[in-house]
């Protein structure tokens, strides 16, 4: 129980972050698997579609899908300079927060606790759910779409309807709409990703000031 007591809670921070950053890309090693394999065939194997989407480029370079990756890149390194460069002496004894000192001065709980629980369910979400990037079917969806921006049956069509079927432009309109639809996605899920480093940063935040408030 002195063991634990002595436990020093801004070093333990730092070690669950680090744990749940590898478990995290652990458990998302098969997006970023099927993610590399897609932009690895991309050039070879769809080269029209590739150039249509990048005509498309600026639906996801928006400040709203940047805001969110920057803010959470801020908020990490932002932790580890102060755990680790400003405030060293936070994870020293005898003027380390450890848990002891923490239950002595237990009034800090009613703010830490909520904070560590909501991080820790959080952090545990997004390990436990994690979305399947469907390559096979991007594949055969890629191929529809490449076979139609460079066949010439594409013309023929358009032809023989006198305009009213315009396959190529379907497909550019389709990959319009797939393009806004995944950028709105990423753009939720990296808020997603600032909510859980805000958390983090939060849960940090309050150990900092129990720590400095109590010395």
């Amino acid at each position: 129980m002195n063991g634990l007591r002595g436990l020093n809670l801004i070093h333990f921070l730092d070690f669950y972050l680090l744990v749940f950053f590898f478990v995290g890309t652990w458990r998302r090693i098969g997006q970023y698997r099927n993610i590399g394999k897609l932009a690895i065939a991309g050039p070879g194997r769809w080269p029209h579609l590739l150039k249509l989407m990048n005509e498309h480029r600026t639906i996801f370079m928006t400040w709203a899908t940047v805001a969110p990756a920057l803010l959470a890149l801020a908020l990490t390194v932002l932790q580890l300079l102060a755990s680790r460069l400003i405030w060293p002496e936070a994870g020293r004894p005898p003027y380390g927060l450890n848990l002891g000192r923490l239950l002595e001065h237990w009034p800090a709980l009613f703010i830490v606790a909520p904070f560590g629980l909501a991080m820790l369910s959080m952090d545990l979400y997004t390990v436990l759910f994690v979305a399947e990037v469907p390559r096979q079917e991007m594949e055969k969806y890629f191929d529809q779409a490449e076979y139609w921006l460079r066949s010439r049956t594409a013309h023929v069509v358009r032809a023989v309807t006198f305009g009213f079927i315009n396959p190529r432009k379907m497909v550019a309109n389709e990959v319009q709409k797939a393009l806004v639809e995944a950028s709105s996605l990423l753009n939720r899920s990296l808020w997603w990703v600032s909510m859980q480093t805000g958390l983090r940063f939060s849960f940090g935040l309050s150990l900092w000031l129990t720590w400095a408030l109590t010395l």
